[in-house]
Formats: structure tokens, sequence, C-alpha cells
């Protein structure tokens, strides 16, 4: 009965966000209230004893699953490090130091092959012994804002030396793109076949089904800053370069997984993290054509918010409606991070879009009294997947996006003066 009644609230949360409401922006003491609470959300219920994160929380079983965890632990980090630079909370910055000595304690080091990478494997469906290059990249911004706020190298540490792992071993300079997947037993990066597609063979796999530019995180970036190795600072403006080549009409990467060239889908956050790195490319370099080439994906997803500020899973560049059937907070937050770093830019064309994201993110959350304590304070993050029956959870990301978004906003609106 219990879980039955947790379902219907979430229908019910549904539909009532359903109704457009008149956007005003959103008061100070109401970003404040929603930055505390998704804040110990992270520390209190999706962060686990060990500092990771427990991932999916399965809504009609009632028990969280592990997926891809050293991603989404770095997630966990990044936001509750700009949630503490807001509040000045030390628990969150316990909290996130506590989640950095987990990241940083799968440095391989005994390995012959893997020694100074990271043991980063994706789970789920692609396995254990797959360690996957975004699992660390996108990763890592987290990792070296903690060495910042910290004054402690060791994290910024870590990260740098698999990204030199990963610079020598699976960056492409000639294609501009890194190799995906590494076997963490062998050590061998898989260049032939990506587990991504089980249903093509070795010799069906083309490049672009075993490498991407795979720039997020912006991770050879932070690497360069970190170590003043030139070398980073080369291979990741190579890499944005490659963005530029490879990025369509709509602003997106079609070429690459989890988009899907054939039926013209697209992921509701894989190309915003592309537009980030290529966001901090011009910061970089400040050559205002890695702006207009962010502005361009800023501008598909702009498109695929809905009136009231909603956004799900599955989008399409043909016209085709959006499936309704998974509502994905992190795209509305990260969608917004992007249009507030393009609006700092002079692109004031979403700032529309910026204020239903914040509207949306603090009046779609689980309350902080709801029934199901693993659900309180979290923000709608509904996944809908088929697992021999439906699958469907709450994911921690949405929370976490959400904490770097009301962080990020309540510096864009200037509540601090």
């Amino acid at each position: 009965m219990k879980q039955i009644k947790i379902l219907t609230g979430l229908i019910l949360v549904a539909l009532v966000s359903a109704s457009p409401p008149a956007f005003s922006q959103v008061k100070k003491e109401e970003v404040v209230q929603a930055i505390d609470q998704t804040a110990n959300c992270i520390v209190n219920i999706i962060l686990d004893e060990h500092g990771k994160s427990r991932c999916d929380y399965n809504l009609t079983e009632g028990r969280w699953y592990p997926y891809e965890v050293p991603w989404h632990t770095g997630q966990a980090i990044n936001a509750l490090l700009a949630g503490y630079k807001i509040r000045g909370n030390e628990s969150l910055l316990t909290a996130a130091k506590k989640a950095g000595d987990y990241w940083t304690g799968l440095q391989i080091k005994d390995h012959p092959k893997l020694k100074g990478m990271l043991g980063a494997t994706h789970g789920d469906f692609i396995g254990d012994d797959v360690i996957v290059f975004a699992t660390i990249s996108d990763g890592t911004p987290g990792i070296y804002e903690l060495s910042r706020v910290t004054k402690d190298k060791k994290y910024a540490k870590t990260a740098t030396e698999a990204a030199a792992w990963m610079l020598k071993n699976m960056y492409n300079a000639e294609k501009g793109v890194c190799y995906d997947n590494v076997d963490l037993k062998t050590g061998e990066v898989q260049k032939e076949y990506s587990p991504f597609w089980k249903d093509k063979k070795v010799g069906e796999q083309t490049l672009f089904d075993v490498s991407r530019p795979n720039t997020e995180g912006s991770l050879f970036k932070d690497a360069y800053e970190f170590s003043g190795n030139t070398a980073f600072k080369d291979a990741f403006i190579n890499l944005c370069n490659s963005l530029l080549k490879l990025q369509d009409e709509n602003g997106i990467w079609s070429d690459f997984m989890p988009n899907f060239k054939d039926v013209h889908s697209f992921h509701p956050r894989f190309n915003l993290w592309y537009a980030e790195s290529l966001i901090e490319a011009y910061e970089l370099t400040k050559d205002k054509k890695y702006l207009e080439a962010a502005a361009k994906t800023a501008r598909t997803h702009a498109k695929a918010q809905q009136k009231d500020g909603t956004m799900y899973y599955d989008n399409y560049t043909d016209g085709k409606a959006p499936d309704k059937g998974s509502v994905t907070g992190s795209e509305v937050a990260l969608s917004g991070i992007v249009w507030m770093e393009l609006s700092k830019y002079g692109y004031q064309e979403f700032d529309g879009n910026i204020e239903k994201s914040a509207y949306w993110l603090v009046h779609n959350r689980f309350a902080e009294d709801h029934p199901d304590k693993n659900l309180r304070g979290q923000v709608i993050e509904t996944r809908t997947r088929s697992k021999g029956k439906v699958w469907l959870v709450n994911r921690d990301i949405g929370t976490s996006f959400a904490l770097r978004f009301l962080s990020d906003y309540y510096k864009f609106k200037s509540f601090q003066n």
C-alpha cells in the first residue's frame, strides 16, 4: 500500500506541474531553501557510508541500485561544493571530501598496463570489467574543484594521472577522438569493439562506434591548468575543434551514442556536456566560434523545454513530440547551467528558459516529510526501462544537477548582494 501511495504521489506531482504557471522570478528564500534541502538530500540520503553515490532508487521495490557509480559520485561532489560556496555549510564540504576519497581510492596502482588509471567501471548492462572514458572525465570537475577548495592537491593529482594515461593510450589526435572503453582485466583499449553496441560484432563497428570526441568534463583542460603540461591543452583544443566539425545543423552530435541518428533522437545531457566544454574552450582561447557552437546546442534544448519548464529523456529533432515516460530534472538543470553561462556572454535569448528551469526545480521536488525517506528532498528524475518487468527509478542526478543549477542561479541573480 505504501508503494502505491508513493507512485500515486509521483504521478500527481507530474500532473500538477503540467499546468503552465505564470513565470515570475523565484524568491531568494525559495532558492536558499531548495539549495539547503537538495544538499542535505545528497549528504544524508544519496551518498552512502563509504562516500559513494547510491545512484538509482527503484520506486516499486524501494531499493537503491548502482549505475556508473564513479560518475554519479563525481556529480554529487561537484554539486556539494557549489552549494558549500553559497551556504558555507561545513557538512557539505565534509561529505564532498569523503566522496573524493572514495573516488581517488579507485586509482589503479598494481596493474602492469593500467598503473595510474582509474578503475571507474560503468556497471549495469555494460558490465563491471569495462572502464569508460566519460565515466572518469565527466566525474572530474568536482575532483579538481575539491583540490581548489581544500588546497589539497591529492584529488587533482589523481585525476591528472588518470588523464595522462588516457592521453597516452586512448587519444587519437589525427581523428580528433578518444576511444571509449578499456578492459579492466587486460588493460587493453577497445579500438574495434564497444559493448555499447552489442548487436554489432567485431569488424562491423566503425570508429565512431568505439570512440567519441569525449570532452565531457573538460578533463584535459583541467589537467593542463593543474600541471602546466601543454600536451593536455593541445589535445583539449583539438577535440573541441573536432566537435565543431562533427556538430550537425541542430547543434548536436548525431553520429555518437547516446544520440540515435536513425530516429533523430538526442540524449537529455550528452550534447550539453559538449556545449559546456566548448564554453571552456572559449574561456581558454577567447575564440567566439566555440561560443556560437555551444549556443546552437542550447537552442535545441530550449526548443525541447515545455511551457511549464519540464524536460523529458527522449527528445527528437524531426518535430516528433518527446516521449513523456521519463521526466528528466537533470536536463532542466544542466540546460539552465549552460543557458546561464551563455547569457553572461551576451546570449540573453535564453533568459526566459532559465527562469522556467528555476521555477521547475524549486517546485518539483519530493517533500521533506515524504513517507519514503529515500525520496525526501530529491528532485524528480524518473527513468523507465524494461528489465523483464517495468523498471521505474528516481535517479540521484536530478538532485545533483539541481543543486549545481540553484547555486549558479543564486549568483546569476545576484542574490548575494
